[in-house]
């Protein structure tokens, strides 16, 4: 489980902003869990206020892990995004760090680079409750624990060029203590793209499925969208007809393996039963659902932590709260996995039903500075009551992160329509 993130200098974060992720109010925790994190923390903001750079800084510190060592060129330096509105900050290294329970033990992981090199990097951690350093890199050279392999480390240590991080190396040849982390970056931790073709192929194979998951269905049916069925049918595959999005497999037909796509529909009640529709008639917030599903549902079967930038977007307040449920709930959520989101929709912040979408520990914003720095803070810092009107008092601005549009905005709109009734009255004259 992903306890902390913490990064400074990137995009619009400018300091040092920390996303906490541990409990904070034991009767907000949900009933029957004892998980060392919050499953869902939510993002709240204006618009350009700094929600998915907090979600992009996450998603670059996983690519440098993954990816450095094949991304980087000898001698081209490293590829960042500091800061751009201060140019004391892009001579300041941008830096990344995350504190993580895996099977009980928790490592914390962090690197900084700057235009040229990687400049600090470390792996420490705390088996038992005291801190075992597994290594620490600075311009002096890399140290390595007491308890590592170090002849091997040592071997991937004069392999590894300035602008590659020493984790994505290390955890590749196959050096136990780095592996745990290397693989919650890899494996544990995904992230929702903008880019939807893959989701819909993976839909197709979802819907064929769709008897192996029922909590999808459903999702479907309570948000009231009248679908009874889905699922997914088989038909020759038509290049001509059938676009790149489509899903397509291959299967034996009169003993010769052919090409087939995949045609998901989902089924409604009519006068005379039910009427199977192509999937690409149905709204755009029920294709959204369906996209996305193999990553809401994965994340679900296997643990790890989901990331996703704008969860709202084209699904129902209610269907958004479904999802961010299902993270709260120890039954469908029996391996501790985590929803990290961001959202506009006040209406999270309330009830569905009479209980709690979020928690007050699961609650976070977003706001800018006078000089265009982004702040994060959450709102436990305002030490709400239980039984408050969260979503009443976001709105009225008593947490922040809300955009505020001042009288000249107004006044630019009014004198706008007048200058237009002056050129209708002109015309007419």
């Amino acid at each position: 489980m992903l306890l902390n993130f913490r990064v400074a200098n990137h995009r619009s974060i400018r300091e040092e902003q920390s996303l906490q992720l541990n409990p904070v109010y034991e009767a907000d925790r949900p009933p029957g869990t004892h998980w060392e994190a919050v499953p869902v923390a939510g993002i709240f903001g204006a618009n350009a206020a700094g929600k998915s750079n907090v979600i992009d800084a996450l998603r670059y510190m996983s690519k440098m892990v993954v990816d450095s060592h094949r991304d980087a060129e000898p001698d081209e330096g490293v590829t960042r995004h500091p800061f751009r509105l201060d140019e004391a900050a892009r001579g300041e290294p941008s830096w990344y760090v995350v504190d993580l329970l895996i099977d009980g033990i928790r490592y914390t992981y962090g690197f900084s680079v700057d235009d040229e090199q990687v400049v600090d990097e470390w792996l420490h951690s705390y088996p038992h409750g005291r801190k075992r350093k597994i290594f620490e890199r600075s311009a002096d050279g890399l140290e390595i624990g007491d308890s590592q392999q170090r002849r091997e480390l040592e071997a991937v240590e004069n392999i590894t060029e300035p602008n590659v991080l020493f984790m994505s190396l290390a955890a590749r040849s196959r050096q136990h203590d780095f592996r745990p982390v290397y693989d919650w970056f890899a494996r544990n931790l995904g992230f929702s793209r903008r880019g939807l073709g893959d989701y819909f192929r993976m839909g197709g194979r979802i819907l064929e499925q769709a008897d192996r998951y029922p909590e999808l269905i459903g999702l479907l049916r309570a948000a009231d969208l009248g679908i009874a069925e889905c699922g997914a049918e088989r038909v020759p595959f038509d290049a001509e007809r059938h676009g790149r999005n489509t899903t397509w497999v291959t299967a034996e037909v009169d003993g010769r393996v052919s090409r087939m796509a995949l045609r998901p529909w989902i089924g409604h009640h009519g006068r005379d039963g039910i009427v199977r529709m192509d999937l690409s008639e149905e709204s755009e917030g029920t294709q959204a659902l369906v996209r996305q599903a193999p990553l809401f549902m994965g994340a679900l079967r296997r643990g790890g932590t989901l990331v996703v930038d704008e969860i709202d977007s084209s699904l129902h307040p209610i269907l958004t709260a479904r999802l961010i449920g299902l993270f709260q709930n120890s039954t469908t959520n029996p391996n501790g996995a985590q929803l990290i989101f961001t959202s506009h929709d006040a209406s999270l912040l309330g009830r569905v039903g009479g209980e709690e979408i979020l928690r007050r520990d699961q609650v976070w914003f977003v706001e800018k500075n006078e000089y265009g720095e982004t702040e994060l803070f959450g709102l436990a810092d305002f030490k709400p009551r239980q039984e408050e009107n969260r979503e009443r008092r976001y709105l009225a601005g008593s947490y922040g992160g809300v955009p505020y549009i001042d009288d000249e905005f107004a006044n630019a709109v009014a004198a706008r329509g007048d200058e237009d009734g002056k050129g209708d009255e002109a015309e007419r004259a």
